[in-house]
């Protein structure tokens, strides 16, 4: 079983890093899917009309993937085309602590990653020095346009994007059972967390809260 890694908020103080764990608490904790972003493709399951992702620069996968928990929490909001319900949102700020799945990959494969998630061609390598700076940096109004660096584990940035506003800012939208349960997956997926402590997990996350119990959830595995 993986030790979780647990990451608290503090600033990168190193120069400009070759590395750095992109941290994923949505779909991209699953390696597979991971992997239609670094090397192109189209996701297990997706829609027909999926126009898949372009892939990264460098298609190698991840050096490692290891569980972590972050300080912030995990919501759902806005709604997603591809699971037709909320989709997972990450607040920083918020009191709390989010489960999600970090994965070693070059700086130049972040900036890869995070332009296929906010809708941009990958290629172009994102100036990363704000966000190591002050732990935030916008690129955009979008839902993933900005950037976060929640802490270092093992010397290097651990970096993720979310959305510009915070957890309160915005109406919360419940999840569709597809994604609870791919999500779901994709923390069983990650190793140190088994169906009762993830379906706690999601039951009590802003916008699952009241319509996903802990029991369904753990229900949606075993069924999956």
């Amino acid at each position: 079983m993986s030790a979780v890694h647990t990451v608290d908020a503090a600033r990168y103080a190193g120069g400009p890093p070759e590395r750095v764990w992109y941290t994923s608490y949505g779909s991209n904790m699953h390696l597979d899917r991971l992997a239609c972003y670094l090397a192109g493709g189209t996701p297990r399951g997706a829609a027909a009309d999926h126009p898949g992702h372009p892939g990264c620069r460098d298609h190698r996968a991840p050096e490692r993937s290891v569980p972590v928990e972050l300080a912030g929490r995990l919501y759902f909001a806005t709604r997603s085309p591809v699971w037709a319900g909320g989709r997972a949102l990450y607040d920083p700020t918020a009191p709390g602590r989010m489960r999600g799945r970090a994965h070693l990959v070059t700086a130049e494969q972040f900036c890869d990653i995070a332009a296929q998630e906010m809708y941009r061609e990958p290629g172009t390598d994102f100036d990363l020095t704000g966000v190591l700076g002050t732990g935030r940096a916008s690129l955009g109004p979008g839902r993933y346009e900005t950037l976060i660096c929640c802490g270092v584990l093992e010397g290097l940035p651990v970096l993720t994007f979310t959305a510009p506003w915070a957890m309160g800012e915005v109406e919360w939208v419940g999840p569709s059972a597809a994604y609870v349960r791919y999500l779901a997956a994709g923390l069983l997926e990650a190793g140190p967390w088994d169906e009762r402590s993830i379906g706690r997990y999601l039951a009590r996350c802003p916008g699952a809260a009241g319509l996903w119990s802990a029991e369904r959830i753990a229900d949606l595995l075993v069924s999956g």
